[in-house]
């Protein structure tokens, strides 16, 4: 990503609907009524053959008090104040109001590049739009329609020479995960610096959680500014967006998602949206921090995003906010543990960690356990290892023998980390029964020291060496001496 383009405007002026556009996915949430972008939101952008990352912005209302409204303004401010390039949307049906000229003297005070797009312009019922644009004084207008894509061609010759002068700008890469492990890295111990986040790839975390759980008073703690809107209404945030900070010497990406209840509580098409919106930040992390209320922790939606987080295949920290409030600490942190290791077994040994989101009590103790977390989820281990720790785990509790067939381990190997993934080759590897992959995934976790990260244990067959299997199909003993001869040992 060579610069960032935020895109500002009236709520309602089809924000949303172009930074979908420019990130080729539906990922901010669109609807007819006005105001249901509330958050800063970051996408890496594609138009033609310039990348850029885009941040869609809240609708810029003409409010300064500390109301959900004023708060958003003040969202949007820092957004343009945080960008290179500002693209400021007015509605061409509408034409220029009141507003855009206010809100087109306060671009030209904050941001010295500002290109001014027409939107919904497309017809004739856009041209009084795209000529009354011309006295705001910002230029000459870009007419587009962001539902149809039209005016994308225009936009991109006036981007290119902007992308020209920030080629050198670093670009934000997506996490990495399951990364194969060659043999012979397999034969190898892992690189314990390889892995070490760095500002080019700077360590991805999702925090995720119930409706005002916290999120994003947690968040804005981290980073040490008011980045993400909060309050004491419930369900706030509704997009997943994500902050750069460096925390504690560590270069950081943080997700801040939606809150996710219930199905059976979500209503609104909006929320219903949010969630799933979520669900995708989870994909982009690397590790996911599933934050609790210390009042009604580990209820059955805390659960379900604990084992989604798992199933993804990520790494996993708990943490317990609001634990400033808890009077009996000491056993309600009994009470926790308790209730963590009965409910998700899956996690067993992840970290739990207690915090306070408001006064940040806690933050330096979670910092450490995503770190750990995050090594872990690294972890390589050489097939010499295992191989002698699978024949003590095999002496001890030999595989079943179910029909009578004897199932016979023969080795493991690493194959994959980011999370960790083994492959064991056995005989009758479809009658291998689940109580035994879980024996060994608890001997890993327990042998190696990987508590709490997810592992993945397949077991496949050897297949069989008889060279002369299927030999009816070879018409002449010299085509099947040849086929012989041209198999490998």
């Amino acid at each position: 990503m060579t610069f960032t383009l935020a895109i500002v405007g009236r709520p309602n002026v089809g924000k949303s609907t172009l930074f979908n556009r420019l990130v080729g996915k539906k990922l901010a949430l669109v609807d007819d009524q006005p105001g249901v972008t509330r958050d800063l939101r970051e996408g890496d952008a594609k138009l033609y053959d310039l990348r850029f990352t885009v941040i869609d912005t809240a609708g810029l209302e003409e409010v300064t008090d500390d109301s959900l409204q004023g708060r958003m303004r003040r969202l949007t401010e820092r957004a343009v104040e945080m960008a290179d390039v500002c693209l400021f949307l007015i509605d061409g049906r509408v034409g220029v109001t009141p507003s855009d000229e206010v809100f087109a003297d306060i671009l030209r005070r904050k941001n010295a590049r500002v290109i001014l797009g027409v939107n919904k312009a497309e017809g004739k019922a856009g041209d009084g739009g795209a000529i009354e644009a011309w006295s705001l004084g910002l230029g000459e207008p870009v007419r587009m329609s962001a539902e149809h894509g039209e005016g994308m061609d225009d936009l991109y010759h006036i981007l290119r020479p902007i992308g020209a002068e920030f080629e050198e700008r670093a670009a934000l890469d997506a996490p990495i995960v399951d990364v194969d492990v060659s043999e012979e890295e397999a034969e190898t111990e892992a690189d314990e610096d390889a892995h070490k986040p760095t500002e080019r790839r700077p360590l991805q975390i999702a925090v995720i959680g119930r409706p005002n759980a916290g999120k994003s008073t947690l968040i804005n703690k981290i980073i040490g500014e008011d980045r993400l809107l909060t309050g004491p209404e419930a369900g706030i945030t509704r997009d997943a967006i994500s902050v750069r900070t460096n925390w504690f010497g560590t270069p950081t990406r943080i997700f801040d998602t939606a809150g996710m209840r219930k199905k059976a509580r979500i209503n609104d098409k909006l929320e219903k949206l949010s969630v799933a919106d979520g669900l995708r930040a989870v994909r982009f992390a690397e590790v996911v921090v599933v934050l609790l209320d210390v009042d009604i922790p580990f209820e059955q939606q805390d659960l379900r995003i604990a084992d989604f987080a798992e199933t993804e295949g990520r790494a996993v920290v708990v943490a317990v906010n609001k634990w400033d409030l808890e009077g009996d600490k000491q056993e309600k942190l009994a009470e926790l543990k308790e209730m963590f290791e009965r409910l998700l077994p899956q996690l067993r040994g992840a970290p739990l960690v207690t915090v306070s989101a408001k006064t940040g009590r806690g933050l330096d103790r979670l910092h450490g356990a995503i770190l750990r977390a995050h090594d872990v989820w690294n972890r390589r281990i050489t097939t010499a290892r295992l191989n002698s720790w699978l024949g003590a785990m095999t002496e001890a509790h030999p595989p079943p023998a179910p029909s009578g067939k004897r199932i016979k381990l023969r080795y493991m190997t690493q194959v994959k980390t980011r999370p960790p993934g083994f492959v064991a080759m056995c005989s009758h590897p479809d009658l291998m029964p689940e109580s035994y992959r879980r024996y060994l995934v608890n001997g890993l976790r327990d042998h190696f020291d990987m508590p709490g990260t997810p592992i993945r244990v397949t077991f496949r067959g050897q297949g069989d060496k008889n060279p002369y299997k299927n030999a009816n199909k070879f018409r002449t003993p010299s085509r099947l001496r040849k086929h012989i001869d041209g198999r490998k040992d």
